[in-house]
């Protein structure tokens, strides 16, 4: 079937709002560590997707997967020890003070659990938030996500805040915080939780000041909040610096929301969180979730860990991720169009603007970046607030060899668009 007519079904079906990437939709058929074959032969480079973090098709958490698969799975109101096993290991990456686990099936799924902890144990409902983030999909969570239209609106609950990315803007931008406080307080309301992703991706991965996080979390435990960390991209060692987004900061959470990388592609996701908060919203709740923590499901995210850390890949995300950021600044001396790069680890962004100043967002030209690259066979993306700022992510096996070549791809782009 030809990629036309694929693409007609899918609208027919789907609507055409359904989106995809790049101008010319690709096809994908199958993945092997940090490759993809489209359904012209043709390999690609994976430096964008997440969702296969320890690579694609992992043959120990297929493994995994089939063995369980072919055992039993169910829902997840029975003793089992794999939701046990695989909870104790997961559990065993945070902070001491972070010991329970509620597991669920999305993203979306971990942040609205998060925040109804937060509103049943603190007796409050404001919420502080990036005024570009996003934290999924429900009707509940995308009343806080600042970074795309909903038809929901902003919920008149929430309060947003800038993120700096000077330090001579670090005290005006904490200043947001306490006038978020005050305003919820002019409307009869305490704040709840400030959340937030703790490598601000949607926000564009800016280089927040040093302090910034533990003064902004600081704040709003004073006005009687909880943090709300959210981990669903920066977690499970990707920054290199740590297992876990949060951990770049002197600031423990109170809760952390995982998704995406947890299950190598299979649904898994949840809510870490400390005991007294997940024991006193369930005294006020019957949280059940009929696949959240399936034993299929625990199985592959328990299959995750152990690549993570047989296969040294925090360690890799570290190394790699260095020599990849160090190319991107010698491209940046080279090409005009491109600022320093940001993140860390396998979380990079490279900001594109415009020639006639050097600082002014060029969104058009990140866009014909990714298509570009596609073109030369590596798939990345772009995020920030005027999505202008290439987005690389690659699955956490990505070699030093793949770093060359998304280098060597992009100088030829950045050529190009000269």
């Amino acid at each position: 079937m030809s990629d036309d007519t694929l693409l007609e079904r899918r609208q027919r079906l789907l609507g055409a709002g359904a989106p995809l990437f790049y101008d010319r939709p690709l096809h994908l058929v199958r993945g092997e560590g940090s490759k993809v074959w489209d359904s012209h032969g043709r390999v690609y480079l994976d430096a964008y997707n997440n969702v296969p973090h320890v690579g694609h098709c992992h043959p120990h958490v297929v493994d995994a997967l089939t063995d369980q698969a072919g055992r039993l799975n169910l829902s997840t109101r029975y003793l089992d020890e794999r939701i046990l096993d695989y909870g104790e290991a997961l559990t065993a990456t945070f902070a001491d003070a972070l010991s329970r686990v509620s597991l669920t099936c999305s993203g979306t799924e971990a942040s609205e659990l998060a925040l109804r902890i937060a509103r049943a144990c603190t007796g409050n409902d404001g919420v502080i938030v990036t005024d570009f983030c996003y934290h999924g999909n429900s009707a509940v969570v995308a009343g806080l996500c600042t970074a795309f239209e909903m038809p929901e609106g902003v919920d008149p609950r929430v309060r947003t805040i800038r993120v700096p990315e000077a330090d001579d803007d670090a005290d005006e931008a904490a200043a947001e915080v306490e006038a978020a406080i005050a305003s919820m307080a002019e409307a009869g309301m305490r704040p709840a939780a400030i959340f937030f992703d703790t490598i601000f991706a949607t926000e564009g991965i800016p280089e927040v000041p040093t302090g910034y996080v533990e003064r902004v979390v600081a704040l709003t435990r004073e006005a009687g909040g909880l943090y709300i960390a959210d981990e669903v991209q920066p977690g499970l060692g990707r920054t290199g610096a740590g297992m876990w987004g949060h951990q770049l900061y002197d600031a423990v959470p109170d809760l952390v929301t995982l998704g995406k990388p947890l299950g190598n592609g299979h649904p898994l996701a949840g809510v870490v969180a400390r005991p007294d908060l997940i024991d006193g919203f369930a005294s006020r709740a019957m949280y059940f979730n009929t696949f959240g923590g399936n034993p299929v499901s625990c199985a592959v995210g328990h299959a995750v860990l152990e690549v993570i850390e047989e296969e040294g890949l925090m360690e890799n995300a570290r190394r790699v991720g260095e020599r990849l950021h160090e190319g991107l600044a010698a491209l940046g001396n080279k090409h005009a169009m491109i600022g320093a790069p940001r993140g860390r680890g396998f979380f990079t962004g490279v900001p594109f603007l415009s020639s006639e100043d050097g600082e002014t967002p060029a969104p058009a030209l990140a866009k014909a970046a990714v298509n570009g690259m596609r073109e030369r066979g590596v798939l990345i993306s772009r995020t920030g607030r005027h999505d202008h700022v290439l987005k690389i992510r690659p699955p956490m096996p990505f070699s030093a060899e793949d770093a060359d070549q998304l280098l060597a791809a992009l100088d030829e782009t950045l050529d190009s668009l000269a």
